[in-house]
């Protein structure tokens, strides 16, 4: 441990021992259900068993849709005490069906925004502990390796360069990526957005079922780029993986967020976790290599290292969209469903499209041809159609669609076929329309 974390550790030790110096001290276990992985939870499971003797952290790993899944399933016998992730929608959902305890953390110097974004839940239901951004990560060496450029934007990675060298989690399965879905839908709007959303998806190469395994996959180069949350990146960057990683211009910073589940069965090592996380100690443990997230006690940034992003003062996170969390929440789950009918299980399919496309494309840079461009034309259109407006997403017909219980609903299946058989049918009609535009370029 540092010095300056030895004297932040001890500082938050009798912080939170004058805290509970006349309520119920903390003791005992303390579970906490998370999506993040163990190079995360690990630090801080040490520093604050450390910091509170007699306090053991149990930490249960699931995606962020799980772990809300959990907590409202076992809502009459809850077991968890808290909820630890970084998708401030799935709080929203927690908070909405009464599942979070409202509380007033100890901490003080945290600002109450970052970029556009609030920090903290107004109402104090849950709180953010680290900021994030969202971005694209690439392998170095297999970038000089394939010869591809450096992206900068979304759109490049559309580039037929970058035709099965990409990766992504799928959004129904990591937090993380629904808000980057949903960042590139909400800064380009609901059609562009997915016409972007699906030019790039063309180009992957596989829709993971975990965000980790992203930047695994770019790290050890089994893939090139990835698109991933920012600490994904400068962690790799710490553990000298040679790896870049950019904020597009279309992008957001909100804050992973911590909160106290309902009834918790430790509510006083619940309350305790929270206010050290919130801590400079625990503020301070951001910074190790192995996690490299953003503090939001902007203090901190004096102790990171040399080139570290600060939100607060660097002029590119002022630039970036405000985020509507009301609007992501309202649908979440037509977003995530959409994107696993018409990409995770249509990518087949995309990728046969997209690909002709882009031969089509080549061969008319050498010979012109205008009923071929019309034909190529049509296929990006057939490509970018999406069979539900955004209207339509988030109406309240279609959230009572996916608002059942544990069983899918007949209502929901209905649409899951429809999205599916309309993405399946216009790839299919693109990749005619391609083939034919090729021929007529020859």
């Amino acid at each position: 441990m540092t010095r300056s974390l030895a004297a932040t550790t001890f500082a938050t030790v009798v912080l939170l021992s004058s805290s509970f110096a006349s309520a119920q001290a903390p003791s005992g276990k303390v579970s906490v259900v998370t999506s993040f992985a163990k190079d995360v939870t690990d630090p801080f499971k040490r520093a604050f068993e450390k910091a509170v003797p007699g306090v053991t952290l149990d930490v249960q790993n699931r995606n962020t849709n799980a772990a809300v899944k959990l907590i409202e399933e076992t809502r009459s016998n809850n077991q968890i005490d808290l909820m630890w992730a970084s998708a401030p929608d799935a709080f929203e959902v927690l908070k909405g069906k009464t599942l979070l305890m409202k509380y007033s953390p100890q901490a003080t110097g945290i600002p109450d925004k970052v970029g556009s974004f609030p920090i903290n839940d107004k109402d104090g239901f849950y709180f953010g502990f680290a900021a994030s951004g969202y971005g694209i990560m690439w392998n170095e060496r297999y970038a000089r390796a394939n010869k591809l450029p450096d992206p900068k934007e979304w759109q490049d990675l559309a580039k037929p360069v970058f035709f099965d060298h990409v990766a992504i989690a799928a959004p129904s399965r990591s937090g993380t990526t629904h808000l980057t879905v949903e960042t590139i839908l909400q800064g380009e709007g609901w059609d562009k957005g997915w016409r972007t959303l699906k030019e790039m998806s063309g180009n992957f190469r596989q829709v993971m079922d975990r965000s980790f395994g992203v930047p695994e996959g770019v790290n050890s180069g089994q893939v090139g780029v990835g698109i991933v949350i920012d600490f994904f990146a400068f962690s790799a960057q710490a553990a000298n993986f040679p790896v870049k990683f950019v904020y597009p211009s279309v992008t957001t910073v909100v804050p992973a967020n911590i909160g106290i589940v309902a009834n918790a069965p430790n509510a006083a090592g619940a309350k305790a976790f929270v206010d050290f996380v919130l801590s400079p100690a625990g503020q301070e443990v951001l910074l190790e290599p192995t996690i490299r997230r953003l503090p939001v006690n902007a203090d901190i940034y004096a102790k990171a290292p040399k080139d570290y992003p600060n939100p607060f003062k660097d002029p590119q996170f002022q630039k970036m969209i405000s985020f509507d969390v009301d609007k992501s929440e309202a649908r979440t789950a037509v977003v995530d469903t959409l994107f696993d009918q018409i990409v995770t299980f249509q990518l087949d399919g995309l990728k046969a499209a997209t690909k002709s496309i882009h031969d089509a494309e080549a061969a008319l840079a050498k010979k012109d041809n205008a009923k071929a461009r019309a034909l190529v034309t049509e296929a990006r259109d057939l490509v970018a159609a999406m069979p539900v407006s955004e209207t339509q997403a988030s109406s309240e017909e279609l959230r009572a669609a996916f608002t059942g219980g544990k069983q899918k609903g007949a209502r929901q299946s209905e649409l899951e076929q429809q999205w599916s058989s309309f993405a399946r049918e216009r790839y299919a009609q693109a990749k005619t329309k391609a083939d034919e535009a090729l021929k007529l370029a020859r």
